[in-house]
């Protein structure tokens, strides 16, 4: 049985300092939103109890669906490379970026350097904005990171699925399916429709779901949305859990669920998987992490 855990949004605060310079760009809408709302709502105390509660739990590997960051500034980029650090080794931790991560042109190449270790394929060219999808191999498992993430316009959270990345994933897609392996895709933004509002929804979830049905995977893992949920969408052979999960900092009594993480317990062989899903979480009682749902997925 492979035990893979998955967190998301993670929002790491507080912000450091920010340079007048740094807010002539979409960044002020970014800095008015943290200071009124952002602040108060996420918060870093609860994502050390989360990741806590995570590593007790001893998962064979740790998939982070973006959102590290919120305005993607140069001391966030730096933050974010030591948290991960401190959650694990790129070796045992695959991260994909967010819009947040992207959040203005150039930043998502300065995070895709800063963070290579952990979104950086087997063997592959290290990470690199056009250099998604990544694939890497951990016993059964084929975790195989897809980049939905890009700077946009103010007041915009959306992220794009191109033709470009569609051809390569179809390729990875075949190859770990024709080598037995259980296929994990991890992206940002959820590709079912209706499932963000229409300013962070991904452009090419048409195209994503094209490729699920020529080629087919066993489980797709997101996050943005900031709420646990389970979509199912068409693949090759039946239908494709899309697992969405809590933002990893939200505090307790928001609008939002509090902090979660999901943690799969994966077994089985080609075309008999079993997937099952534990949600564990904060407690809007008394801030304890404990379990929020179970799954069955697959078999």
């Amino acid at each position: 049985m492979f035990r893979l855990a998955h967190l998301s949004d993670i929002h790491l605060g507080p912000l450091p300092e920010v340079a007048y310079r740094d807010l002539v760009s979409k960044r002020i809408t970014g800095y008015i939103n943290w200071r009124r709302n952002r602040s108060a709502d996420l918060h870093e105390g609860v994502i050390d109890r989360l990741v806590a509660d995570l590593k007790a739990a001893r998962p064979d590997h740790i998939a982070v669906t973006g959102d590290l960051m919120n305005l993607a500034l140069t001391g966030e980029i730096e933050l974010s490379r030591l948290w991960l650090e401190a959650l694990g080794s790129g070796e045992d931790v695959s991260v994909v970026p967010g819009n947040h991560d992207a959040y203005v042109r150039g930043a998502l190449a300065k995070a895709c350097k800063a963070w290579s270790a952990w979104m950086t394929g087997d063997g592959g060219e290290p990470a690199r904005p056009g250099a998604f999808p990544f694939v890497r191999v951990r016993g059964q498992i084929a975790l195989i990171g897809v980049s939905s993430a890009r700077a946009t316009a103010p007041f915009m959270a959306s992220g794009f699925f191109g033709e470009e990345q569609a051809q390569r994933f179809s390729r990875v897609l075949d190859e770990t399916r024709a080598k037995g392996l259980c296929r994990v895709v991890m992206i940002h933004h959820p590709p079912v429709r209706g499932a963000a509002a229409a300013h962070k929804r991904l452009f090419g979830i048409g195209r994503f779901q094209s490729v699920m049905r020529r080629h087919g995977a066993e489980l797709v893992l997101h996050g943005h949305t900031h709420l646990p949920t389970t979509y199912r969408i068409d693949g090759r052979d039946g239908a494709v859990p899309v697992v969405g999960v809590a933002a990893a900092g939200q505090a307790p009594r928001g609008k939002r669920p509090a902090g979660q993480y999901n943690l799969f317990a994966i077994s089985g062989q080609p075309g008999a998987w079993t997937i099952e899903l534990t949600r564990r979480g904060i407690s809007d009682i008394n801030a304890e992490v404990h379990d929020i749902a179970t799954e069955t997925l697959a078999g």
